[in-house]
């Protein structure tokens, strides 16, 4: 019997954590689940906001799952299925990771089956994410089953419209939700991963039943959803104004032991760390919270620090409590939480100044 796998795919900051959470509280009612991360960047922060929930995680840090860690993640896939013997497994990629790539590693893994893909979608920045970083982020739209949009409470209709639009010329075909999470329950979410449903396939059942007589219950077609991704690893060109990538293109140099499937291409096929940077570090250091935010502020458009992404850390606050913060452009959230045995902070971006960073927080 096969062990169900859903993919939790999304850009950097969208809201993959918080939607998990949201799913374990509330929507796999009392499924037993294991929750692989593979983080960009040296030191994992999420694992220690999820394993307050009692969630088995196995972390792998540092490179993507595309080469570096594919054979890792497949021993890892294993070992997790031997030893706790999960009813699903949810698999939260890197942020820069290609959606393809997870894919066809689990489908390489004997006792797997591929449930669920979804892309969570920061609605306010599809627009500049699609211009600035479009082969990371367009691959993870085009192979997604259900598409989530974060944050749709909090922008305007047209700006909603929008980004949905820009969704659809990359995947025409995939549900897409919309309705802001507070409002749909965990349960309804993992519905729609699992039997996702177009409109133009609702109108369609609707339209037979009239014509029938009678109610028609509609079997979703997923062979629609474009899932082989190991024969069918395509990429579309673009006519973005390449001016607004902050990294140079490279030619991939892989070594014998890649099996990520793009050796077939005769054009350029980028990886994670070829393009974005990551700096992850501990430190025992005291902050207040005024610091974090000063800080996480000066993130933003200062072009000194390179081009931020996201940035995360738990840190010790110097009133005795612990400071936990998230940043996107133009969005932080800075609040207390549980300590750790150390303060760990991890920044991610394109032309990440390392050292200018360091010093932004006295490191």
């Amino acid at each position: 019997m096969s062990t169900k796998v859903d993919v939790f795919s999304g850009f950097l900051g969208a809201g993959k954590t918080t939607l998990i959470k949201k799913l374990l509280s509330d929507g796999y009612d009392k499924q037993k689940i294991v929750l692989i991360e593979n983080e960009f960047g040296d030191i994992g922060i999420d694992g220690g906001f999820l394993k307050e929930a009692g969630i088995e995680i196995t972390e792998m840090n540092s490179g993507c799952i595309c080469c570096s860690l594919v054979g890792d993640f497949g021993t890892a896939l294993k070992e997790v299925i031997d030893t706790y013997h999960p009813d699903r497994i949810l698999i939260e990629p890197s942020g820069v990771g290609k959606l393809s790539d997870v894919v066809a590693a689990i489908e390489r893994v004997e006792g797997c089956e591929v449930a669920g893909t979804v892309t969570v979608i920061d609605a306010s920045k599809c627009k500049i994410y699609l211009r600035n970083f479009a082969e990371f982020y367009e691959n993870q739209i085009k192979y997604a089953g259900t598409i989530i949009l974060s944050r749709t409470g909090n922008i305007a209709q047209d700006k909603l419209d929008k980004a949905v639009g820009l969704i659809r010329g990359v995947n025409d075909h995939s549900q897409i939700i919309t309705t802001p999470w507070e409002q749909l329950s965990g349960v309804q979410i993992i519905k729609a991963i699992e039997s996702p449903v177009s409109a133009e396939d609702m109108a369609a059942a609707l339209l037979e039943a009239e014509e029938h007589g009678h109610h028609h219950h509609h079997d979703h077609d997923h062979e629609d959803h474009d899932h082989d991704h190991e024969h069918e690893h395509e990429h579309h060109h673009h006519d973005h104004d390449h001016e607004d990538h902050d990294h140079e293109e490279h030619e991939h140099e892989h070594g014998e032991g890649c099996t990520c499937g793009c050796h077939d291409h005769d054009h350029h096929h980028h990886h994670a760390d070829e393009v974005f940077d990551s700096i992850g570090f501990e430190t025992s250091r005291k902050f207040t919270k005024e610091q974090i935010e000063d800080a996480l502020g000066k993130l933003d458009d200062n072009v000194a620090y390179g081009q931020i992404l996201r940035a995360k850390g738990i840190v010790a606050g110097e009133d005795g409590t612990w400071i936990h913060f998230d940043y996107v452009p133009g969005e932080a959230e800075v609040r207390t939480g549980a300590s750790d045995v150390t303060g760990k902070l991890c920044v991610i971006g394109a032309g990440v100044n390392k050292e200018a960073v360091k010093s932004l927080f006295g490191i």
